[in-house]
């Protein structure tokens, strides 16, 4: 059995994970004064609650998945505040619009990818293109696919977040695969050659 991980002084925290968290935050809500207010609740709930750290995990993943309850928090109130319908919402039927004819044919076809996905995710300038990508998304589009693939968030989790159904959600995520893909097309997959060094 493992040994515990034992707790680092609350003082340090800001300087050893403070930057961490914050990056965490600003790539998933977009606003730098949100994601600073939302790393400070993050500290003061992990300094309310710091008896009930167990020790099975660091204390980086720990204060990471306090983050993602306060983002989870935070989505969850303006989703009521907006009460926004994603499959109403213009820029996806924009987005539709741009890859589709009006009977649902694509209007120029993905390409053929020839990329194996491990050694694209260790390619330092697959992973700068991909994050550019990604703030090219709307960011409701952004957040979702960024709870289901990086944080391995389930449906019904991102759901209640966001208080759509999980046909809504299915629907952003197909929309933001695409335009990912799409965007990465444009960006990346043209110029990049399996024969060049990750």
């Amino acid at each position: 059995m493992s040994k515990p991980v034992a707790m680092t002084q609350p003082e340090n925290w800001v300087d050893e994970y403070g930057d961490v968290l914050y990056r965490y935050a600003l790539a998933r809500v977009r606003d730098p004064g949100l994601a600073e207010d939302l790393v400070q609740e993050t500290f003061l709930a992990a300094l309310k609650s710091r008896e009930n750290f167990a020790g099975q995990s660091s204390v980086q993943t720990w204060l990471v998945t306090i983050l993602k309850h306060k983002m989870v928090d935070h989505y969850r109130k303006t989703s009521r505040e907006r009460n926004l319908d994603p499959e109403s919402d213009p820029v996806l039927d924009a987005d539709d619009a741009f890859f589709f004819t009006r009977r649902g044919q694509w209007k120029n076809g993905p390409h053929r990818w020839n990329v194996d996905p491990h050694t694209a995710a260790e390619n330092r300038e697959f992973r700068q293109a991909l994050r550019r990508c990604l703030e090219r998304l709307p960011q409701r589009l952004a957040a979702v696919f960024l709870m289901r693939e990086m944080d391995d968030m389930n449906t019904e989790e991102i759901c209640n977040a966001f208080a759509i159904t999980p046909t809504n959600l299915w629907v952003m995520l197909h929309r933001a695969r695409r335009r990912l893909r799409h965007c990465l097309e444009e960006t990346w997959i043209r110029s990049y050659s399996p024969e060049d060094p990750p």
